[in-house]
């Protein structure tokens, strides 16, 4: 059978007792059309990147299932009807990795990416008053002075505010 991956967030208002139950729920919902769940995570309460559905945070959860497509296609299906579960993502992958997922692992544990490659280290940029006086410009001969604000002519493409 394929492989798939699942995240989904639920409402920030459930308790974490709840959201768990829903990983559950639809873990059911696989295994009652041929299907099975390898793994699940509870990621905990997070921020999103803007609102859905007037909420800030919501819970995320992480499966990784063995199902055919006919099983995934209904849980997702239960997934969207449910008026708890705000987004789904479902991905189809050749393999499973081993062990936790990337939110769960430590910020220790993921140093793979490597130093900065080509751009070096950043150097020190110093003080940053060894620029002197900005007097060298001189006037600005293309634009003149600008008037006082009150003596300007209103522009004819826009309407006076009031």
């Amino acid at each position: 059978m394929p492989l798939y991956e699942h995240v989904f967030i639920a409402r920030q208002d459930l308790s974490n007792a709840q959201a768990e139950a829903l990983i559950e729920h639809f873990g059911t919902v696989l295994a009652d059309n041929g299907g099975r769940v390898l793994e699940h995570e509870y990621w905990g309460v997070k921020t999103m990147a803007y609102k859905i559905n007037k909420n800030r945070k919501g819970h995320y959860a992480f499966l990784r299932s063995d199902a055919p497509a006919p099983a995934v296609q209904e849980m997702e299906r239960l997934m969207r009807l449910h008026e708890d579960v705000m987004r789904v993502l479902t991905v189809r992958v050749e393999a499973h990795e081993e062990g936790p997922s990337i939110q769960m692992q430590k910020r220790d544990d993921r140093d793979d990416r490597g130093p900065r490659g080509d751009r070096g280290p950043r150097p020190d940029r110093g003080p940053r008053d060894d620029r002197g006086p900005r007097d060298d410009r001189g006037p600005r001969p293309d634009r003149g002075d600008r008037p006082p604000r009150d003596d300007r002519a209103p522009r004819p493409d826009r309407a006076p505010r009031f």
